[in-house]
């Protein structure tokens, strides 16, 4: 493989995108996860639709957070094994074909429990296409100063994603019929997700072509590491969570709630603005010490947001909190390439998406019932909480987040001169 980077250029968003074969999995992959960030408004107002209930339409869409969180590490277990191919084409078969029962059974007015029983499937079979594509770039760069732009691009892409989705997916339900949200979600998963599972060149290499025998045996969750950044990714999902709720229910209580798409979207812009940023800077600092920052700037932010008691001192403070988020995710994710090896890269971000999901899911519930009983100001607490608790893992813990310098030689190729900053 060519190298990557330059010795002595500055890494940069036009340096990546030129990297060989890049817009090959790029446009496929941005289409492909696109429906993602439709499928939990989708089912909210298809289900709140058909029974009336907000309770019961958040409890559905949970199940399927939850179910997510649960099977995307055996999916990217699987992709790093057999490759992403193979794990792609028959999940989004699964998941159109259980996002279609899933409709079916919400228009034809069955039981929470019947919805839940579809609900699962159609969680578990969410497609990884984040993940993978990470583990593209992570193949392609193999350790390269480019691989912190690289994730910088992919959270932005995330977060574009999460401000498209849920506006298409409430003009569909809103504008067209309940269930068009779930329909067009199930529909551009399938097409998505099998245009991008085309991209073959680009794949990684799975488990059966690597030499290493060692590594073939290696799960990500066994190396320390991926633990302690679990942590720190189920506190983000906190975040997520915790401000979903708690913001629908301030503007409620204000009297306001066209507001809450405002305030939310200060949230995604300041997520967005931060990771555009961290992208394009040429850090002198390793992103472990980057990541104990942003972390702590983070808390720091979150612990403020219970005092905000008006729509301006909120705007400001969601737009602090998501110029923090950014950073945190994007060195989490950078750290997966030195630590990890390479045949289990694809486990090692699903385990980190997945522990995002399975933080936003628990901090729905919580923050639900304490902005219930107490107030939209005590749903606030949800974020502090989660990202205290993290930070306090990640201080403590902050050892296991640096590599050991045996074994990486062999993972990322001999004749490989870029080192590796992490620290």
């Amino acid at each position: 493989m060519e190298s990557t980077v330059a010795s002595g250029r500055r890494p940069g968003y036009g340096q990546l995108l030129r990297t060989a074969g890049a817009w090959t999995f790029l446009l496929p992959g941005f289409a492909a996860r696109q429906p993602f960030a439709m499928l939990t408004i989708s089912i909210v107002l298809l289900v709140q639709h058909t029974t009336g209930s907000y309770g019961s339409a958040g409890a559905v869409a949970a199940v399927t957070g939850v179910s997510m969180a649960l099977f995307a590490p055996q999916s990217g277990k699987l992709a790093d094994r057999f490759g992403q191919r193979a794990v792609l084409v028959p999940g989004v078969l699964v998941h159109a074909a259980s996002g279609a029962a899933l409709t079916v059974l919400a228009l034809a007015d069955a039981p929470v429990w019947a919805l839940f029983a579809a609900a699962v499937p159609t969680g578990a079979s969410v497609p990884q296409i984040g993940p993978m594509v990470r583990s593209r770039w992570a193949a392609r760069l193999q350790g390269s100063p480019l691989m912190s732009t690289a994730a910088a691009f992919e959270s932005v892409t995330d977060e574009f994603t999460f401000v498209v989705g849920p506006v298409l997916a409430t003009a569909l339900c809103t504008g067209a019929h309940p269930a068009a949200g779930l329909i067009a979600e199930s529909v551009l998963t399938l097409a998505g997700g099998l245009l991008f599972a085309a991209q073959r060149r680009t794949q990684p290499a799975h488990g059966h072509s690597l030499t290493d025998a060692r590594s073939k045996r290696t799960s990500a969750l066994s190396v320390p590491g991926v633990r302690v950044l679990a942590v720190a990714f189920l506190g983000i999902g906190s975040v997520f969570g915790g401000m979903q709720v708690s913001l629908t229910a301030f503007t409620e209580e204000i009297g306001q709630p066209g507001m809450n798409g405002l305030l939310y979207g200060l949230f995604a812009a300041g997520n967005m603005l931060a990771g555009l940023a961290v992208g394009a800077i040429a850090w002198k600092t390793g992103p472990r010490r980057r990541l104990m920052i942003g972390y702590a700037g983070l808390t720091v932010a979150a612990s403020l947001l219970w005092t905000a008691h008006s729509v301006v001192l909120l705007g400001a403070l969601g737009l602090v909190v998501g110029l923090f988020i950014a950073p945190a995710l994007i060195t989490g994710y950078t750290l997966v390439d030195p630590l990890v090896p390479a045949s289990a890269r694809t486990e090692a971000f699903t385990w980190l998406t997945g522990a995002v999901a399975l933080g936003q899911a628990a901090a729905v519930t919580v923050a639900g019932r304490l902005a219930d009983a107490y107030g939209a100001s005590a749903g606030f607490a949800v974020p502090l909480a989660g990202t205290a608790l993290a930070l306090a893992t990640l201080v403590a813990l902050r050892s296991r987040l640096a590599p050991k310098a045996s074994g990486r030689v062999a993972a990322r190729g001999i004749g490989h001169r870029v080192p590796v900053t992490v620290d």
